[in-house]
């Protein structure tokens, strides 16, 4: 297993993020509107600065555990905007939760040598593929959100969220639609350097077996959405199968990688 220590200079703003994200989690009724608002701000500055400074040593290291850090800091730049839009939305304590884990998670894994670029257009593919993730894991949480909504409803109780649960749902399939639109637009640019790059080129490797998996999944759920009005649960674990999908694609392979095997 690799097990490679963080710089100090990445270790001390991720350690202030992952308490930061803690104190979201589990403390916001003790605290005024303002000071949540204040101590969002600064845990994503923070993780911002820990991701920054992770990737600031030669040669840049990444791995399956920067990747799922980086994710979970676009999902909380995303539920940051959203909340001011929606404030309706209870889905603060998961998502720092969430946060907090792999704040630390990249702290223990930092990844494994990168080699230089050989396209300085490389970097979009990833970007694309990252974004992507990114945007399906918020619709995972919004979908998470809406089918404990619709138990509640069933069940006569109080709901998590104030937000009615068609809006929920519309939210999460906007989320799922971008989302689609990118991982579509990263197998693109995946395939047209793999042509324009031979050493950079395409196989059929786990990566591209799950992601296009991943990538149907998707097609058929906004096909069934447009046409057949699916929703529900039934709408829901496809969602859930497209995620685990794409989450196998980069992240479970490098796991398997770089812990299991330990190899780079």
């Amino acid at each position: 297993m690799i097990l490679s220590p963080s710089p100090w200079w990445s270790t001390i703003p991720a350690l202030g993020a992952a308490l930061g994200y803690a104190l979201l989690a589990w403390r916001p009724a003790r605290l005024t509107s303002g000071s949540v608002n204040a101590l969002m701000v600064l845990v994503w500055l923070l993780h911002a600065l820990a991701l920054a400074a992770g990737h600031a040593g030669t040669p840049v290291r990444f791995g399956f555990a920067p990747a799922l850090s980086v994710t979970a800091w676009l999902v909380f730049t995303l539920y940051a905007i959203e909340s001011r839009l929606y404030p309706q939305l209870h889905v603060r304590a998961p998502m720092a939760g969430l946060g907090a884990a792999t704040v630390l998670l990249a702290l223990l894994f930092p990844g494994t040598p990168q080699q230089p670029f050989a396209s300085p257009w490389l970097p979009l593919h990833w970007w694309l593929g990252i974004i992507s993730y990114s945007l399906l894991a918020a619709a995972v949480l919004h979908g998470w959100l809406a089918q404990r909504a619709e138990t509640a409803m069933r069940q006569a109780r109080p709901g998590d969220t104030t937000l009615p649960l068609l809006a929920l749902e519309r939210l999460t399939f906007r989320l799922v639609g971008a989302a689609f639109v990118l991982l579509s637009a990263t197998l693109l640019a995946g395939w047209w350097f793999s042509e324009q790059l031979p050493a950079q080129g395409w196989s059929w490797n786990h990566k591209t077996v799950f992601t296009l998996l991943s990538w149907l999944t998707l097609a058929v759920l906004l096909w069934g959405r447009r046409t057949q009005g699916w929703r529900g649960r039934m709408a829901i674990h496809m969602l859930y199968a497209a995620a685990a999908l794409l989450l196998l694609g980069y992240v479970g392979s490098r796991f398997v990688l770089e812990v299991v095997l330990s190899r780079a």
